[in-house]
């Protein structure tokens, strides 16, 4: 496979030296086409291996139906022997129903329904069969062996489906990743998400920008060459400053997401923070609907970080019950605080919970301790703030059956009404007062934290996009920094850029580039 890249370039290369010497131009050693060739990735649509791979397409254990799932140059023969098909295969994409069969021992295994997909116009484009069998795990080992015993086939590794898919240009990384995400979403949020990156429009939005880019590389490289001898239009290189300036400005306020889609492809970080015996373990267990921490009239009981997965309207969350804040002397209790303030720092939204009869009476006193109270939970670093982010806290009163009716409404009227507080929510985990409320606020806050995944442009859901669209920015700013400066650096800035994308969306060719020279630019002519 590397010879027959380094011969492809060996070759291309050849032939473009003779197509410049025969306009009357010779190829400098610093060329540009030399650096477009290194760009040079490989070859997209070579599969690694001409092997027949099968595995188990469906979920392990007992089951009314298994599919089995083929695919390689013996799928074909697959079919006809395990289906005791003897002349012409079955009309492709039609199901059948026909005797598994083993091929050595002709024992009939079972009874279901085949299907053939003929390449290219197959999930991995190459020839596929699949076997809808009964989901016993005997018939399903059987079937399998029976595979197996084949000249030429193999279990398929993990992915490889998906990879030779991708090999074969049916599908894009970014829908490669989709897929995946589809495969394990476990709230609607996730698979709403999921099935919109896979059915393509985040690589499609990143393939508009490689497009851009290489326009932007190709008459860059154009210029560098042959703008000596006049044969480029004038006010191409400030067609690409304009270009290269507006694609910064779009990946940069698509960077500004507040990472919307990781945190919905990951989950939301909630933490429960507050003073000893507030009631914050209470508060998880109300929420999970089950004891998942312990809870006492001890303060201090709870030690370390509890945790529990849940789905909150449809959004993953995961709620952790930390250690009470407070100075101790025990060192055990001394590390759950340390690492509940370690929480606090990393969470997405901090429900800060706090023993209502600990309250000052008068309102405007509350507040003031509560400001207090806030401040000393809060990261070092945002501790001298005057406002507190709605998006990322939420002020819980816990406790609030201990008060009579019409200070709990009064006091929850006026602190509202405080200017910079977060949204505050009174409850009784005792009682469950004021939960369905405290329920609507966190699911509401918890929906701004990551978007509506249907709506707008395609949000990142993945740290490594966000890492290359961060280099491709660098990258485009090192076009602006050398652009009157040294014209060659500027356009490695912008070949940088598009190796950024590439590496998102998975394919980088320096063919494609060369086709825009050619097409644009007619030179020699």
């Amino acid at each position: 496979m590397t010879d027959l890249v380094s011969d492809s370039k060996d070759m291309l290369l050849s032939v473009y030296r003779g197509i410049w010497r025969a306009a009357g131009h010779t190829l400098r050693t610093r060329t540009s086409l030399g650096r477009l060739l290194s760009t040079w990735h490989g070859v997209p649509g070579t599969l690694a291996d001409a092997e027949t791979i099968f595995a188990l397409s469906s979920g392990h254990g007992r089951c009314g139906v298994a599919v089995v799932r083929v695919s390689g140059p013996a799928s074909a023969t697959a079919l006809k022997r395990m289906a005791g098909l003897t002349h012409s295969l079955p009309p492709p994409r039609t199901v059948l129903l026909r005797s598994i069969t083993d091929p050595q021992s002709k024992e009939v295994l079972d009874r279901g329904l085949v299907l053939w997909f003929p390449a290219p116009h197959s999930f991995t484009g190459e020839d596929s069969v699949e076997f809808h069998i009964h989901g016993g795990p005997a018939v399903i080992t059987a079937v399998l062996q029976a595979l197996g015993s084949m000249p030429g086939m193999r279990p398929a590794e993990a992915g490889e489906f998906t990879r030779r898919a991708f090999q074969a240009g049916k599908l894009g990384l970014t829908e490669v990743e989709g897929l995946g995400d589809l495969i394990h979403a476990e709230t609607e949020a996730q698979r709403r998400q999921a099935l919109r990156q896979m059915s393509g429009e985040l690589g499609r939005l990143y393939q508009d920008w490689s497009h851009r880019l290489k326009r932007c590389m190709a008459h860059v490289e154009a210029y560098i060459d042959f703008s000596e001898d006049e044969l480029i239009e004038d006010g191409v290189l400030n067609q690409v400053d304009k270009s290269v300036y507006d694609l910064q400005a779009e990946i940069e306020r698509h960077l500004k997401d507040e990472r919307r889609g990781e945190r919905l492809r990951s989950g939301v970080q909630v933490v429960i923070a507050g003073a000893a015996n507030a009631g914050k373990s209470s508060l998880l267990n109300t929420i999970c609907q089950r004891p998942a921490a312990i809870v006492s009239p001890i303060a201090g009981t709870t030690r370390d970080v509890v945790e529990t997965a849940l789905d909150i309207g449809g959004f993953p969350v995961l709620l952790s019950d930390t250690a009470g804040l407070r100075d101790s002397l025990d060192l055990v209790e001394k590390e759950g605080v340390r690492r509940a303030r370690e929480r606090v720092e990393q969470a997405d939204l901090t429900l800060v919970v706090v023993d209502c009869a600990h309250l000052p009476c008068n309102a405007q006193q509350a507040a003031v301790f509560l400001w207090e109270h806030l401040r000393s939970i809060l990261p070092t670093q945002e501790q001298t703030d005057t406002a507190f982010s709605a998006d990322r806290y939420l002020l819980v009163l816990n406790k609030t059956d201990l008060l009579p009716e019409d200070q709990r409404q009064r006091l929850g009227r006026e602190l509202r009404q405080v200017s910079g507080f977060p949204p505050v929510c009174l409850i009784s985990c005792h009682t469950n007062e004021g939960l369905q409320d405290f329920l609507t606020v966190l699911h509401s806050s918890v929906k701004t934290l990551c978007g509506d995944p249907l709506s707008g442009v395609p949000t990142l859901t993945q740290a490594r996009h966000r890492a290359h669209l961060q280099h491709c920015v660098m990258a485009l700013a090192q076009y602006q920094r050398y652009r009157d400066i040294d014209l060659a650096l500027a356009a490695e800035g912008v070949r940088l850029a598009l190796t950024s994308l590439g590496r998102i969306t998975g394919r980088v060719g320096a063919e494609e580039i060369l086709d825009i020279i050619f097409k644009d630019f007619c030179i020699g002519k």
